[in-house]
């Protein structure tokens, strides 16, 4: 077992990383303060973990709630479900929510422990590749609205994390591929020897073999609680995690919650950003082949919606997160392994990328 920390001072965390935790009764007990445990899950977990989760919390008696799965389901109206489970069964603010699943449950489960009493302890137990190397770490939590993703939520860190990479073997295709996108993403903004790893073991990370999983999980956790550490609120360097979610969120939410995966839609973001840091001369042209042939290696897409016009994106990108004072900010490349947040781009060249990455009729 790998054990990295996330070193927020009263509020640090460990994360575990190897194999058979799921049902690691002692290791999770650490992470729990109080005596009530409510787990939450949704109808694609809960078949095939949730009975291993609750017997490694037997003796608090664990109870459950199941959610729908999908990223279309991150919303208040699902949220509320937690809540109600929580007031039913009595939870005072000593319990601990146990967040079992991928990204959606991880984000929800969060913000329900950060509302729930005005802040309950919880625990992240990630089940996809993007949860365990990205979304369960950090404490950033919340839901979509209509109008933009992630636009409601807060602040929260977990207790601890734990990675069973075991959970990876019943992932589906394209969920791991989904979670590739992340993995590159930290070689791509600070790493670029493991952009060179990444380029020589793609194929064994889409084979699931377990040295490589391990080590690419190890090595993203690793760079995410160190940048965490440094700027837990995302008010300087935090932000370069962002860099292609600016773009993929606009895609999400432009092609309807759930009919493209965040994964999918960060591939696609990371790739744009690339393209539009070539067009400002930043990186050169055999650089943008590289990310290019990287997310294509992690059988991600690399074409936008054709209905994703230059308007339509920068309308969607004017409720991100990242905007100041009505500027649109952008995680952009002046290197391989060097990321740069700047608003300083040239819309005109903005355009150009957008239109030469939409898809075809």
């Amino acid at each position: 077992m790998i054990t990295l920390n996330v070193d927020l001072g009263e509020r640090s965390y460990p994360i575990f990383i190897g194999r058979q935790l799921l049902g690691d009764a002692g290791l999770i007990r650490s992470c729990i303060n109080g005596t009530q445990v409510m787990i939450v899950t949704n109808e694609t977990i809960a078949p095939l973990y949730l009975d291993k989760a609750a017997e490694a919390f037997a003796e608090f008696e664990p109870r459950h709630v199941i959610l729908p799965d999908g990223e279309q389901y991150k919303n208040l109206e699902v949220l509320n479900r937690i809540f109600d489970e929580l007031l039913e069964q009595h939870f005072d603010r000593h319990c601990t929510l146990v967040a079992l699943g991928g990204g959606v449950i991880g984000d929800m489960t969060g913000f329900a422990a950060a509302c729930y009493q005005r802040g309950v302890d919880f625990i992240q137990i990630p089940t996809t590749l993007l949860a365990q190397v990205d979304s369960s770490v950090g404490g950033k939590t919340g839901v979509n609205h209509p109008q933009g993703k992630n636009m409601i939520g807060a602040f929260h860190q977990p207790r601890c994390v734990v990675i069973d990479t075991d959970t990876l073997q019943t992932l589906d295709d394209r969920q791991l591929s989904a979670g590739l996108a992340e993995v590159i993403k930290y070689g791509l903004i600070r790493d670029i020897e493991f952009v060179r790893w990444l380029e020589t073991n793609m194929d064994k990370l889409l084979a699931r073999d377990p040295e490589a999983t391990a080590y690419a999980i190890e090595v993203s956790c690793r760079c995410k609680a160190e940048v965490v550490a440094a700027d837990e609120k995302e008010s300087g360097v935090r932000a370069l995690l962002n860099f292609g979610h600016t773009f993929g969120h606009a895609i999400e939410t432009g092609a309807g919650y759930g009919h493209w995966l965040h994964g999918e839609a960060v591939g696609m973001g990371m790739l744009m950003a690339a393209d539009l840091s070539m067009r400002q001369d930043w990186l050169s042209e055999e650089d943008l082949r590289r990310v290019e042939n990287l997310i294509d290696k992690a059988e991600l897409p690399t074409r936008a919606p054709h209905n994703m016009t230059y308007d339509r994106f920068m309308e969607l990108m004017a409720v991100d997160k990242k905007v100041r004072a009505g500027r649109v900010n952008l995680v952009l490349l002046e290197a391989l392994g060097n990321a740069v947040m700047t608003g300083g781009f040239d819309p005109e060249l903005l355009r150009e990328t957008i239109e030469a990455h939409r898809a075809t009729e």
